[in-house]
């Protein structure tokens, strides 16, 4: 089998891969009910999702004005709006009351419901994707850099310094850097940095489930 774009789709698989093993990592040996833990497996697998998709599109697809490559491509956007949601919904239960917070996921749910419509039946660009995703994630960044100037925990920073590094490898994107020398087009280099970023950003999201669990149990 030969790939269109080895580069962007081998690094996209490898950040499915990445991302089904921190969610299923997440849930090894949780108890069920955990609101938080189940937002950030959402978290992790939508995000894996996508990128299983994106290496489908990317090294697969030759024809990218097909049915089949148009909806690859809608299920692609989709899976970065479920991000988008869980961002909103972690960002609520670290920041807001419980009921401040399940608020925000409705409306969040509701944004998300705007968001699949638009681009699945009016205007599929990249750039919309990425306006959602950046809010939400603009607003879980928040979230935790409030929570960490409370309590200074090196797991809040690690999610920090994450979710930081995540936008840098947005960026980079964006920016169209790429590494002729490594055979990295920018796509690729994209996912590679996201792949680092996914490690701080797991450890923060390990801790603070584990921290919700406790704090349950001890309420029995």
């Amino acid at each position: 089998m030969t790939l269109s774009e080895p580069d962007v789709a081998l690094t996209d698989f490898a950040l499915a891969v990445e991302c089904a093993v921190l969610g299923a990592w997440l849930n090894w040996g949780a108890a069920a009910g955990d609101a938080l833990r189940k937002w950030w497996t959402l978290f992790f697998w939508a995000l894996g999702g996508g990128a299983l998709l994106g290496g489908i599109s990317h090294g697969l697809v030759t024809d990218y004005e097909s049915l089949p490559a148009r909806a690859l491509w809608s299920a692609t956007l989709l899976a970065i709006g479920l991000v988008a949601l869980a961002c909103w919904a972690i960002g609520g239960l670290l920041l807001l009351s419980p009921r401040a917070a399940r608020l925000l996921t409705i409306a969040a749910a509701s944004l998300f419901a705007a968001y699949a419509a638009i681009v699945v039946f009016l205007s599929p660009l990249f750039v919309i994707a990425i306006a959602h995703y950046a809010l939400a994630g603009a607003f879980l960044l928040t979230a935790l850099v409030v929570i960490y100037r409370r309590r200074r925990e090196r797991h809040l920073l690690a999610g920090i310094v994450g979710l930081v590094l995540s936008y840098a490898a947005a960026a980079v994107q964006r920016s169209e850097i790429a590494m002729p020398a490594l055979n990295l087009s920018h796509h690729a280099l994209y996912h590679i940095i996201q792949a680092v970023a996914l490690l701080p950003i797991f450890w923060a999201a390990r801790v603070m489930t584990r921290e919700a669990q406790c704090r349950r149990a001890d309420n029995f």
